[in-house]
């Protein structure tokens, strides 16, 4: 990733930012593992206070796919409340890797 990629903003995700941090999910339709990602996801984002979880579909956003070189489904961002990218995973996460991962981001 480039680094003036590595920022992204609530105009970009069509959805606003977390207070703290969010969790930015690209999926596809027929991905299993993005329904499972998309539970895990939700259910972190409910539990930490501030957290958005916000699931971008790949197939209509390529043009922020490409700039941001995701080549999977599902690949998730964890960005900080300025909308940083501070993690990046691709594949289904589990519960306790995320919320470690937010530990970067708050």
């Amino acid at each position: 990733m480039r680094e003036e990629d590595s920022r992204l903003d609530p105009a970009e995700l069509g959805a606003e930012l977390g207070e703290r941090a969010t969790l930015v999910q690209f999926s596809t339709a027929f991905c299993a593992p993005c329904r499972a990602t998309r539970r895990v996801l939700g259910e972190v984002a409910a539990l930490v206070p501030g957290v958005a979880h916000v699931e971008i579909d790949a197939e209509a956003r390529l043009d922020l796919v490409r700039a941001l070189e995701v080549v999977k489904t599902p690949t998730v961002l964890v960005l900080d409340a300025g909308g940083r990218v501070v993690r990046r995973a691709a594949g289904q996460p589990r519960k306790a890797d995320v919320i470690a991962a937010l530990g970067q981001a708050l």
